[in-house]
């Protein structure tokens, strides 16, 4: 299947891609709760990878995107978006240069973006590369869950069971406490409080999208 996937092909994906998702922005309703300080790391499942939409200011968020011909379209499409992308792969040498890059924009003020179960899963386990981005440079992680109680976000038939919107959608991205690392943190205790902070985002979602609703808070 990855042989079929020439550089044309790519193009053609990538543009295709592109297409559907800008005339999808104009159904899609997004809100958000708790929006944290612009410069941070944002943790999130793989399978909410589309929430980092509802984010503002995208061209100071780094969003890290394997080599893979899958991960090239990916990249072609959140460039077109305005987000900005460091490129890495699962391989010890793609891995180190990859959070240098990242490390360098979080200290330079910008924030980064980790699908914490990322790119093959397993499923919601989170892995320790965005506790050693904080551990490098002392910026706070913000759990990050997107949630709809509408049907038109769907979750499509994916091992990261990736949720899409599609036509009419209001959507509520909810974010976590910040979650401060020290350099002799416990990694193993951190990686709980990840997964725990994503956990309850997940639980409290439905609730806080009705409070959403009653205020209003989708404005188109």
């Amino acid at each position: 299947m990855v042989r079929l996937i020439n550089k044309n092909n790519i193009d053609k994906f990538a543009n295709a891609t592109f297409r559907f998702f800008d005339i999808q922005s104009y159904f899609t309703h997004m809100a958000s709760i708790n929006v944290p300080q612009r410069n941070c790391i944002y943790a999130l499942w793989h399978s909410d990878q589309l929430s980092l939409y509802g984010i503002d200011n995208k061209k100071d968020l780094h969003i890290l995107i394997s080599n893979s011909a899958d991960g090239e379209i990916i990249t072609r499409v959140i460039l077109k978006m305005g987000f900005s992308v460091v490129r890495g792969s699962s391989n010890r040498k793609g891995c180190i240069s990859s959070t240098l890059k990242l490390i360098d924009k979080l200290k330079e003020g910008k924030s980064a973006a980790v699908m914490v179960d990322g790119p093959r899963g397993p499923l919601h386990k989170v892995k320790k590369g965005v506790v050693m981005l904080a551990k490098e440079t002392g910026v706070p992680i913000v759990p990050l869950h997107w949630y709809s109680k509408e049907k038109t976000l769907i979750k499509l038939p994916s091992w990261d069971k990736m949720t899409i919107p599609i036509f009419n959608c209001h959507i509520l991205n909810l974010y976590g406490e910040p979650i401060y690392v020290s350099p002799d943190d416990d990694e193993q205790m951190v990686l709980e409080k990840i997964k725990n902070s994503l956990d309850n985002l997940h639980e409290i979602a439905p609730e806080e999208f009705k409070k959403a609703k009653k205020q209003k808070l989708w404005k188109k």
